[in-house]
Order: C-alpha cells, then structure tokens, then sequence
C-alpha cells in the first residue's frame, strides 16, 4: 500500500509542475520556476543578465561580476502543503570566471502512510533536493559561456534516488543596446539509483531559446523565451477527461483546422512576458505561459490560468520579489525572495587628508 501511496504522489505533484511536459521523465522538480522574479515572467528568465543571481538557476551564462558576493535565499508555497526553497551565493575570480552554489529543497509535507484496508498506520516525509555548481566564462565583453552541475537526490519514506544533470548555456549581452539573446541545453544527464531498483528514468531534457530588450527611453523590458526546441507536439490529453470527438447532436466527427492545430502546437512553446521599471528600486512582472494555461484549465473554468504577475523593490541594501501565479482553479502560487550582496555592507573608509 505504501509504493501505492507513493506513486500517486509522484502523479500528483509532478503532473502538475509549472510549465512542465508531465509523465515523461524522473527529476521533474527540476522545472519549477526560481526565484520570485522568474515566476512572475511566466517562468522564463534566461535572457537577464544584471545583478540577480537567481537567473543562473535556469541560466549558468547569467553569472557576471555584479553577482560576486551576492546572496539570495527564495520560499514559494506551492500546492497545498507542498513548499519549496532555494539559497544561492555567488563569487567571481579575476582571469578565472564567475562562480555561485545553489540548494533547491522540494518538501510535500507530513503524509499519511496506510495499509490496504485505509487504517493509518504513521506518517512519512518526501522531499526533493538540487544541490548545483555553476560556472561562467567571459570570452568577451559580449559573449559568456556557463556550465551547472546538479547532484540530484530526492526521498520519499524508504525510497530514494541519486542523479546528476548538467546545464549549458551561451548569452550574447549588448550593455550599449540593452538586449540578450540566450541559449540553454537543460538536464543532461542520468539516474544512477532508482527509488526501487527499477530501470533508470529519463531526465527532463529541454533546449530554450530566450531573448530580452529594453527600451532606452521606455519604462518596459520585453522578454520572449521558445521552450522546448527539441520537441514539437507538447500537447496532452487526459485520459480522464478526452476531449470530445463526435457532436453529440449531428452525431457528426469534430474536426478541427489544421491552421488552429498548428497554431495551438506552435503557442505552446512561447514564453511572453514584461517588466515595467517604474524607478530604479521598483518594478513590476507580468508573463504568460499559453502551455501552462492549455494544462492547466478546466473545461468549464479557465480563470486567469497562465498567467502571472509580481513585483520588485529595493529598501536599503535588500531587493524584495513577489510573485502570484494560478496553477490550477482551485490553487495559486506565491513567491518570495530576498537578495543581497555581501559587498553593500562593506566599510568604505574615508580617505585621510593630510595637512
């Protein structure tokens, strides 16, 4: 009864994961949008290249000199009891390249263990951990290159597995013309302990394309992210609830235009989002996900399912982000982070003047 429970809890937490292609690989936490920054733009942040350490979690090229002594630490309240965090620091080395350590932690909270007749029998933890290594080079002013390597580990009772993944990414920066273009090779990499011995399970693979500009005299930054290259189809259909496939009064087969097939095919794997600089210490995100809105609404109630939306501001030497985003009908997400450099704090000693 207890690998029972565990497997519907497998389903129903990943199934469900923000911006995901579900029931198609093991490691899926690895998808949830970090920090409240990324959640807020619809789950993409890999064409941002400033002073957020944060956006190395999904691009490794995003690491510069501003994110050297950098420290940020994210809580999100997932599904229900469902939480997870994630702690980031950051350290650049001259004529070396710049470096930040990660820690995600996915816990689904206390769960009720029963036998086959529903009688509890006790309770157990599940929890899900990416402790990740990052690494950027500067080839020039323009152009970095990074690499992350994740140590995966996840516990569910008596079951656990062990995994590693390796993220690449390449950023093009234009400072001069405020605009990113960024591309990302995400969880390469494989199983090497499964939960009960079984054959080892794909990671989730996945190739982004990611663009950001800003407009020198205009409060907006437009970022567009193509998600998922390297796969076309990502729709689904739920066996639970097929969509219908004759017309209940002509008793006639529903077709549907390839023109608006195509379309619904090709709006899956555009990531559309905005940040609005009001001043220099407040900001405000909004972002939509067509994908997660086609996964994630009812038949008979789509409510505001796919998109997001948040804000930013600095007091003193700390930025605060917040994020909102409906991941089903009946729950929603929240986001908090907190980020800061180390460096802000540091005494500036006055210069002496001599007589």
């Amino acid at each position: 009864m207890r690998k029972i429970v565990l497997i519907y809890l497998l389903i129903i937490s990943f199934g469900k994961s923000f911006s995901q292609v579900g029931g198609l690989a093991s490691y899926t936490y690895l998808n949830l949008p970090i920090p409240a920054r990324t959640a807020a733009l619809g789950g993409s942040s890999i064409a941002l290249k400033d002073d957020d350490i944060n956006t190395a979690f999904q691009n490794p090229a995003l690491l510069s000199s501003k994110t050297s002594n950098a420290l940020s630490g994210s809580y999100i309240n997932f599904l229900g009891a469902v939480n997870y965090g994630y702690l980031a620091y950051g350290k650049s080395f001259k004529n070396i390249g710049h470096f930040a350590v990660g820690l995600q932690d996915v816990g689904y909270g206390s769960i009720s263990e029963r036998d086959e007749y529903g009688n509890q029998t006790g309770t157990f933890k599940a929890n899900d951990y990416n402790l990740s290594l990052m690494y950027t080079y500067d080839k020039d002013s323009l152009l970095s290159y990074g690499v992350t390597l994740k140590t995966l580990y996840s516990k569910y009772s008596q079951y656990s597995s062990v995994g590693n993944a390796l993220d690449f990414g390449i950023t093009y920066n234009k400072a001069s013309k405020l605009f990113t273009l960024s591309a990302v090779i995400q969880n390469v990499g494989k199983e090497w302990k499964t939960y009960t011995g079984s054959p080892t399970e794909k990671l989730p693979f996945n190739i982004l394309l990611g663009a950001s500009k800003k407009f020198k005299h205009a409060p907006f930054r437009f970022l567009v992210t193509y998600d998922y290259l390297n796969r076309w189809d990502l729709t689904y259909t739920d066996p639970n609830n097929p969509p219908a496939t004759v017309d209940p009064f002509t008793k006639l087969p529903i077709k549907q235009h390839p023109a608006k097939q195509f379309m619904d095919k090709l709006g899956r794997h555009f990531i559309l989002a905005t940040e609005i600089v009001l001043t220099k210490t407040f900001f405000i995100r909004v972002g939509f996900n067509y994908k997660m809105r086609k996964e994630l609404s009812l038949t008979d109630k789509q409510g505001i399912a796919g998109f997001s939306g948040g804000f930013g501001f600095k007091i003193s030497k700390f930025n605060f982000s917040y994020s909102y985003a409906q991941v089903s009908p009946v729950y929603s997400m929240n986001s908090l982070t907190l980020a800061t450099n180390i460096n802000s704090f540091a005494k500036v000693e006055k210069p002496v003047v001599t007589p």
